[in-house]
């Protein structure tokens, strides 16, 4: 039977658990915490992003993940705590499934970026 984009966000949001933006602020100021803008260029370009966090669009997660991927990124590893945003919290629920099905651990979700700013956490223009 197909799947929804309901039912993966059910899925996603059952595996990766929602954190609140003031426990995300002080998760990310620890050195084994990776936080990931996981927007399109443009909103970052108009909203900026989180001080310190990494920018990978939704569309390449897996392969900036993967360490055997050409496109990996050396800041994702698996013994760290990986803590993504978007606008809304979608995109970063499926993107932290994506996360725990490549046997990242420790995967979190904040949310949305308006909730990081309205808690007072930094941001940085792009």
């Amino acid at each position: 039977m197909p799947v929804t984009v309901q039912d993966m966000l059910a899925a996603a949001q059952a595996a990766v658990p929602k954190i609140s933006a003031a426990e995300a602020i002080a998760l990310a100021k620890q050195p084994d915490v990776l936080l990931v803008d996981v927007r399109d260029g443009t909103e970052l370009a108009a909203t900026g992003k989180a001080k310190g966090a990494l920018h990978t669009s939704r569309g390449l997660i897996e392969f900036r993940a993967d360490p055997a991927s050409p496109m990996h990124d050396p800041a994702f590893g698996k013994a760290k705590t990986v803590i993504l945003y978007c606008a809304s919290g979608g995109r970063s629920a499926l993107a932290g499934k994506v996360l725990k099905d490549m046997g990242y651990a420790d995967v979190r979700n904040l949310g949305g970026f308006r909730d990081w700013v309205e808690s007072g956490g930094e941001v940085e223009k792009v």
